[in-house]
């Protein structure tokens, strides 16, 4: 569902820290006191993150391997808005599911144009139950609610609009000088006055350990069901 890469550096090499998807490797970055700035992102050209594969889907068996599936997008949201210095995205593509969830966990987000978000859950018989409070503490309950219900692409000016991206670009290569730049600056900023602004930020989210663990069980149990066996069937035979 997500690999934890090695850390590795930009620019001042004991400042920032690069890292992609994995809780256990936000953690590690926040933890690590030479890294002052945590960049998230994926590799490749194509989307940012298309969340869960229809193949890990159908291999859980039971609701508590369901659970534990979902819990991982939880541990990642937890380790990201809880980590004590900025969280910057670098969306290089689509994103879908999941990885919308990822955006909105960010403290500040870059884009490109081409970087649709779409809530896809529903489709497949589920719904955003994990990644719904952070979506909608990011965008606002009405365009969460717009996007759970109507799962079709939204475009990154909708994106931008709304809050899940702060900055768009036309080319990835601009983005990055844009990323590179942030990362650089914040980097020279006070860690203590960001360690506070973050508690400001995900002010009540204190008890999102029991609130998320409780939606990835009613998504561990819906993917069980009858109905998301067969969507998800559906899906993988187009």
């Amino acid at each position: 569902m997500m690999e934890g890469r090695n850390l590795s550096s930009v620019d001042d090499v004991e400042l920032i820290a690069r890292v992609a998807f994995g809780g256990t490797a936000v953690t590690a970055a926040g933890a690590d006191q030479s890294a002052r700035v945590i960049v998230l992102q994926s590799g490749g050209t194509g989307p940012f993150c298309a969340g869960a594969s229809f193949d890990e889907l159908t291999a859980i068996a039971s609701p508590e391997q369901g659970q534990e599936f979902f819990s991982g997008f939880a541990r990642v949201i937890l380790a990201m808005i809880r980590a004590p210095k900025f969280v910057i995205s670098r969306v290089h593509g689509k994103a879908a599911g999941g990885a919308v969830g990822l955006i909105a966990a960010s403290d500040f987000s870059m884009a490109v144009t081409k970087a649709s978000a779409k809530l896809s859950e529903l489709a497949v018989g589920i719904g955003p139950f994990v990644v719904g409070p952070v979506i909608e503490k990011k965008i606002g309950l009405a365009a969460f609610g717009a996007m759970t219900v109507d799962a079709d692409w939204r475009d990154a000016a909708w994106g931008e609009r709304h809050g899940l991206y702060a900055k768009l670009f036309n080319e990835v290569t601009a983005m990055d000088d844009a990323v590179t730049a942030l990362a650089t600056t914040l980097a020279a900023s006070n860690p203590e006055a960001m360690a506070m602004l973050k508690r400001v930020f995900w002010a009540g989210t204190e008890q999102w350990d029991t609130l998320l663990a409780e939606r990835a069980a009613m998504s561990g149990t819906l993917v069980l069901s009858e109905f998301t066996r067969n969507a998800i069937g559906a899906f993988k035979t187009r």
